[in-house]
């Protein structure tokens, strides 16, 4: 397929895509999909090998939001029954935190719910990664803590943030459909602000929210433009009690499809499937890794995902490798000049959460009763709701049970 081949070549020499040949990627048959795949998956391993960067999510502070993000199970007026819980303290949140390295993570995702962080917020937060620093030699952190203030990336940074998540999630121009509390030039801003302050800034999209092709590329190239380290390309959890509750749009080879674009328009860029990945892609989980070189261990932020052990066994068995805590994730060009994976200087690694106020990564499914993986019920087609694919988290932070790490 010619265009396949242009999009190769072109992915090779960091050579951004028109828009028509973004489009016709998302418009592709079934038939022509594993091609899809195989194409984009060359521009994945010529950045990144077959490494696969491990992301552990704790979620500081759960619920009880006061934006109205329609995808978000923490929004204002959320009828779903997640944990609600307040602040952490730095050595609970420590102590969830190494559950996730000890399984393999390199990377920790700090995130609170809540339209931002009050310069108290920001002191507890720094308390906790120092924390987490102090008794973890050579972890990642990353900080998703809703908008932020001036003044307050470069704070974090200084408590020793290596990154900042902060979503576009959606088109400029639907936006204001899915969020009202706030605008998506906030969202840009607090992008901006993270680069500003040396902290490797990670921003993605949520897909499935009954948008069209056309906008899922305006937002990918949206984010080409702001040019964070970190692409989290998160696939909409309907949770009962949301407005999205019937938005069941996504097959898993429609997910494919869409990480295979966003490959394409930035085949340099930690491309991670984040929320979702269990709900949409089930039992094709193991093609996804030939698009994107990062995932979340575990559970998400309220709701649960497959047993660490199967997110494990399921790179292994794909013939891909755990990224050391030792490697760079980034390539050389986009490196830091400390070494890290930043694309600026004094960066940190460039992975970022994928989660937070109206982030999207609220989702995942469950590990179920008998330790089942997602994916093995029967098969279910776009537009048709899969509940029982859907576990709101009952572990981990804010419990006082194990974590699923």
């Amino acid at each position: 397929m010619d265009l396949l081949n242009t999009l190769v070549d072109k992915g090779l020499r960091r050579e951004l895509p028109t828009r028509e040949e973004a489009l016709a990627v998302l418009a592709t048959s079934d038939d022509d999909l594993l091609d899809v795949v195989a194409a984009a998956g060359k521009v994945r391993r010529h950045w990144f090998g077959r490494r696969v960067k491990l992301n552990y999510l704790v979620n500081l502070k759960s619920g009880l939001c006061p934006e109205d993000c329609s995808y978000c199970s923490q929004r204002l007026g959320s009828k779903a029954d997640i944990l609600k819980y307040t602040w952490l303290k730095p050595d609970e949140a420590s102590e969830a935190a190494a559950a996730g390295l000890a399984g393999g993570a390199k990377r920790v995702c700090l995130v609170a719910s809540g339209r931002g962080p009050t310069d108290r917020d920001v002191d507890r937060v720094s308390e906790t990664i120092k924390a987490i620093k102090d008794q973890n030699e050579g972890v990642e952190v990353c900080a998703c803590l809703g908008l932020l203030s001036d003044g307050q990336a470069e704070r974090l940074r200084e408590a020793g943030a290596d990154a900042y998540n902060h979503n576009l999630n959606t088109s400029e121009g639907t936006y204001g459909d899915i969020t009202t509390t706030h605008t998506y030039a906030d969202r840009v801003e607090t992008v901006q602000k993270a680069h500003a302050a040396g902290l490797s800034a990670c921003s993605g999209l949520i897909a499935g929210m009954g948008e069209t092709d056309e906008d899922l590329v305006d937002v990918v190239y949206s984010l080409r433009e702001l040019d964070p380290d970190s692409v989290p390309v998160n696939f909409l959890i309907p949770f009962e009690g949301t407005p999205l509750a019937k938005e069941w749009n996504l097959t898993p080879q429609r997910c494919l499809r869409i990480l295979a674009m966003v490959r394409f328009v930035c085949p340099d860029v930690e491309v991670r499937i984040a929320g979702g990945r269990e709900v949409h892609l089930r039992t094709m989980q193991p093609l996804a890794l030939h698009l994107a070189n990062s995932i979340f261990l575990g559970d998400y932020l309220t709701s649960e995902g497959q047993a660490g052990k199967a997110d494990l066994d399921m790179i292994a068995d794909a013939g891909f490798e755990v990224e050391g805590a030792d490697q760079v994730t980034l390539p050389e060009h986009r490196a830091g000049e400390a070494g890290g994976c930043g694309s600026h200087a004094s960066a940190g690694c460039g992975s970022g959460a994928d989660a937070g106020c109206g982030s999207g990564a609220e989702a995942g499914c469950g590990s179920h009763e008998g330790g089942d993986v997602c994916g093995t019920a029967a098969v279910a087609t776009a537009g048709e709701a899969r509940t029982d694919l859907v576990a709101v988290r009952r572990r981990g932070a804010g419990t006082d049970l194990a974590p699923n790490a």
